[in-house]
């Protein structure tokens, strides 16, 4: 694949630009040598997923992660946010610092830069040759935190190409994407590579169906009159900060582990559910089917008993306490995992295929994704739920939650003729169900978007 382009920026990046850069001056003392930029993205379809190595198909949107970078003299990396609320930072430059950082349980804002600063020096040290010693960046972000349009992973992979490029280490943007989301679990969230890939791979004008193992991206050409709108729960949910995510991903670890066992597989060589297809043969409805019939409720000692393992073993194979009291819910997680591939699927397939039922076909893909996340994958909360049943009051063709879920974003579809419409009426009954005034900015809870530009490096030309 083709490396980060390095791009001119409009009239309205070149304004923000020059912000940015006021603010790295006035802090680190010197003008910034460049800039990066780095998309958050919006899962049209196929949430939960990719840790599971099944596609998905996201856009990059307009709402970003901009960094001004410097080398700096002194030893050392200083880390500043163009908004005051965030604290600044300044540690060494150097991975056993930053490893010895992302050990402490608190979770700062700076920690998903930091993840990516740590697996970019490893690019760097494979590469052969040696790192800055000295580096300053400054942030300023435009993703609304913890909303599920990915800030966290833009932040990562913000960290992976600010060291690589002032190291003048420029690779492929599928590299970036595979180290970055290999660096965003030293944060501890054990997830998959959709929101790193999308970040990296996006082009403007286009959605992408993301495969995994090789990482591909292919083009998915949306219809002409379809609109997406986002909308805001106003519900925030730190995956890093709770469990819920990583038990999501045990539970599909586990369940691909216990039918290739019950199939006569090799099950311990199995990792996720897309292996034991691969290894069954079997159509996604049949492993649908063979998920229903093969998968329960579990608890720690029901799973040791089908697998005939210690829970010493049992530990050591997948991330889990020997002391373990929860159940976990295999059928419904796998269910929901081999379903939503299929969905995927469709999707780009209704995409592809030009026709004058489009919109409705797509738009019910997503409400059968979102009632497959709140009922079999149970990521779904009740202002979420609220939030897709009033989009689709409003006109919507289709409404499903986008991200990790337990909260943030929507994403509904509708059309170009009826897009206005639709974003004013929804307003309105946010306003109303929320208590909202006339002071709050709808455009910040409502808005429409459309495939952007992904990762892209600035200089400063002004």
């Amino acid at each position: 694949m083709d490396k980060v382009p390095i791009l001119v920026a409009g009239d309205a990046g070149k304004m923000r630009l020059k912000k940015l850069a006021s603010h790295f001056e006035s802090h680190h003392g010197e003008k910034p040598e460049f800039f990066i930029r780095v998309p958050g993205r919006v899962n049209l379809i196929g949430e939960h997923i990719d840790y599971s190595g099944y596609a998905v198909c996201p856009m990059a949107i307009e709402q970003d992660m901009l960094v001004a970078v410097g080398r700096r003299k002194e030893n050392g990396i200083s880390i500043t946010n163009i908004d005051s609320k965030y604290e600044n930072v300044d540690i060494d430059l150097s991975p056993a610092s930053f490893r010895e950082l992302l050990k402490k349980d608190d979770i700062k804002w700076y920690k998903y830069f930091v993840c990516g600063l740590t697996e970019g020096i490893e690019l760097v040290a494979k590469s052969g040759q040696e790192h800055i010693s000295g580096l300053n960046a400054s942030i300023w972000g435009t993703i609304p935190p913890a909303a599920g349009l990915s800030s966290s992973s833009a932040l990562v992979c913000s960290g992976v190409l600010a060291i690589t490029h002032a190291d003048k280490l420029h690779l492929a943007r599928d590299v970036l994407a595979t180290q970055s989301a290999k660096a965003e679990r030293l944060i501890g969230t054990e997830g998959g590579g959709m929101d790193h890939a999308i970040a990296f791979l996006a082009q403007k004008g286009t959605a992408k169906l993301i495969e995994f193992n090789p990482l591909r991206a292919i083009d998915v050409t949306l219809p002409w009159d379809a609109v997406f709108v986002i909308a805001d729960s106003m519900k925030r949910h730190n995956k890093a900060a709770f469990n819920n995510y990583n038990t999501r991903v045990v539970e599909c670890k586990l369940a691909a582990k216990i039918i290739a066992k019950k199939y006569g597989a090799s099950w311990r060589d199995i990792e996720i559910l897309s292996d034991v297809q691969r290894i069954l043969g079997k159509t996604l409805k049949e492993m649908a089917d063979i998920a229903s019939q093969a998968l329960s409720d579990c608890d720690v000692s029901e799973i040791c008993r089908i697998l005939e393992v210690s829970t010493t073993e049992l530990s050591a194979l997948v991330k889990i306490d020997v002391n373990d009291m929860r159940t976990f819910h295999l059928r419904k997680r796998a269910q929901h995992v081999f379903e939503e591939a299929a969905r995927v699927i469709e999707f780009q397939d209704v995409c592809s295929l030009e026709g004058s039922n489009q919109i409705q076909r797509l738009g019910e893909l997503m409400i059968a994704s979102h009632r497959s996340l709140r009922d079999l994958f149970d990521c779904s909360i009740t202002e979420v739920n609220h939030l897709v049943d009033m989009a689709l009051e409003s006109g919507a063709a289709g409404a499903r939650l986008t991200g990790a879920g337990w909260g943030g974003c929507v994403i509904a579809l509708t059309t170009k003729d009826e897009a206005d419409e639709f974003v004013k009426n929804l307003g309105d009954k946010l306003r109303k169900v929320y208590g909202l005034g006339d002071e709050c900015d709808m455009e910040t809870l409502i808005f429409k978007t459309e495939p952007g530009q992904g990762a892209a490096v600035y200089l400063p030309d002004f």
